[in-house]
């Protein structure tokens, strides 16, 4: 894309802002779940970074390890939102290539800060 191809696009705000939200919309469906333990807790999150639900197996809730379960979950979390963070790049990437546009362009990086 060369800065004429820029300029127009950046002329035409409506165009920008109906494929921001239609990026933010595509960004807000995805969900990813991570796991720690084992599979013993699972945790889901949005692209959004919204925690969509949290599961814990019974065995591990009866063995009463508080201390554990709060580990676990924590790994079962950060798991999930690296793979939220690789999937909204991946849209980001998506979205950019659409337009022409590299997604390197603008510095790559995610629109997450850094965990």
């Amino acid at each position: 894309m060369d800065i004429s191809e820029m300029m127009n696009m950046l002329k035409n705000q409506q165009a920008l802002q109906a494929r921001a939200k239609e990026l933010q919309a595509r960004a807000s469906s995805i969900r990813e779940t991570g796991q720690a333990g084992a599979g013993m807790v699972k945790v889901t999150l949005s692209g959004d970074m919204e925690m969509v639900e949290c599961w814990i197996s019974p065995e591990l809730v009866a063995s009463a390890d508080k201390g554990m379960i709060e580990d676990l979950v924590r790994a079962a979390h950060h798991d999930a939102a690296e793979k939220v963070k690789a999937a909204v790049q991946a849209e980001m990437n998506s979205a950019l290539g659409s337009m022409g546009i590299s997604p390197g362009m603008f510095g790559g990086g995610t629109p997450f800060r850094s965990v």
